[in-house]
C-alpha cells in the first residue's frame, strides 16, 4: 500500500507517485472537481523541447529578429513521455472508477480526450457513473497542428463532463468568462457589451509556443480552457484534483482562483514543470509504495 499524505484541512499538494497506487490512499467524496487528461494513446512518444532567444551582442547569432537584431537560440530540458498503450482501457478505466468514488455528492468529473478514445470513453463513464449522469459534451477548437490533405484536418479536442449526482452537482454559470457575440449587430448594445455565455463549443487557442505561459511540456493546456472549468465547476475553497497533472495547469489556475488542488504525476519531468510553475504555491511530496 502507499502512505496518505493528504489531509482535508492541510495545503495544495504536487505528489510523484503512480496514481494507480495513491489514489486509493484518498478519502470518498473529498474533491468537488476531477479534471484529468490522460496520455491520448496516439500510438507515439510525445516530446517538446524547451528553448529560449538570448540577445547575441556581436552579430552571430543563428536567428535574426527585430531591426536585425542577432539572437542565439538556447534549447532546455527535452520533456516527453510514452502516449502508446496495448491495453489503453485496462489502464484507465480502474482510475476512473476512483474518480468517481472521490468526488464529492456535488462534485463534477471533466476527461479530456480526443477523437480515438472519446466514443469508447462515453460507454465506460454511462456505466460508470450512469447515463443520468452525463452532463455534456465539451468540443474544444482550435486552428492549429493537423494539416491532411486526404481528409477533414483534426482540430479539436473532447471534453466528456460527468455529475456524480444530477440533482446536487455544482455548476455557476455566473462565475464563467463571456465570449463576444458572433453576430454582434442582432443583439441590443448592453447584451453586445456583457458578452454571451460559452455554449458547448469552446474556441481557445493552445498554449502560444512563444508565450509566457509555456513551459515546454508535451501536451500543455491553455489556463483560459481550464479556468472556464474551475470557476463554472468549484467554489472559493473547494478541493480539485488532477491525477495526470502533466505540466500542472490545473494547480496553477486552483491557485490562482482561491481553489485548492492536488496534482498527481508519475513522471519525473512533469514534477519538474510543475516545481517551476507552481513554487511555494504547493507543498511537494514523493510517495513510494509500502509493504503491507
Amino acid at each position: 500500500m502507499t502512505e496518505n499524505v493528504w489531509a482535508p484541512d492541510g495545503g495544495n499538494m504536487v505528489v510523484h507517485a503512480d496514481n494507480a497506487e495513491f489514489l486509493p490512499t484518498l478519502p470518498d467524496g473529498a474533491f468537488t472537481l476531477i479534471y484529468v487528461d490522460p496520455p491520448f494513446n496516439t500510438g507515439r512518444v510525445q516530446r517538446r523541447q524547451e528553448t529560449r532567444m538570448v540577445r547575441n551582442a556581436d552579430g552571430d547569432g543563428d536567428r535574426v529578429g527585430f531591426k536585425g537584431r542577432s539572437y542565439d537560440t538556447i534549447k532546455g530540458a527535452l520533456h516527453s513521455y510514452d502516449d502508446a498503450f496495448s491495453d489503453y482501457w485496462s489502464f484507465l478505466e480502474p482510475k476512473l472508477v476512483e474518480a468517481w468514488r472521490l468526488l464529492a455528492d456535488d462534485g463534477t468529473l471533466y476527461l479530456h480526450l480526443d477523437y480515438r478514445e472519446v466514443h469508447y470513453a462515453k460507454v465506460m463513464l454511462d456505466a460508470i457513473f450512469g447515463r443520468e449522469c452525463f452532463l455534456n459534451e465539451i468540443i474544444w477548437a482550435y486552428d492549429y497542428g493537423a494539416r491532411a490533405k486526404n481528409r477533414w484536418p483534426t482540430k479539436h479536442d473532447n471534453i466528456l463532463v460527468y455529475v456524480k449526482n444530477p440533482t446536487k452537482y455544482h455548476f455557476d454559470n455566473a462565475e464563467v468568462d463571456r465570449e463576444p457575440y458572433m453576430a454582434p449587430g442582432l443583439v441590443t448594445p448592453a447584451k453586445r457589451e456583457l458578452g454571451k455565455l460559452p455554449t458547448d463549443v469552446w474556441w481557445h487557442t493552445i498554449v502560444s509556443p512563444t508565450g509566457r505561459e509555456k513551459t515546454g511540456y508535451p501536451t500543455q493546456k491553455p489556463e483560459g480552457l481550464v479556468r472556464r472549468i474551475v470557476s463554472a465547476s468549484s467554489r472559493e475553497g473547494d478541493w480539485c484534483l488532477d491525477f495526470f497533472a502533466g505540466s500542472g495547469t490545473l494547480g496553477a489556475v486552483s491557485a490562482k482562483l482561491g481553489r485548492r488542488f492536488v496534482c498527481v504525476d508519475q513522471n519525473e519531468q512533469a514534477i519538474e514543470v510543475m516545481r517551476k510553475r507552481l513554487g511555494s504555491s504547493a507543498v511537494f511530496h514523493q510517495v513510494h509504495a509500502t509493504a503491507l
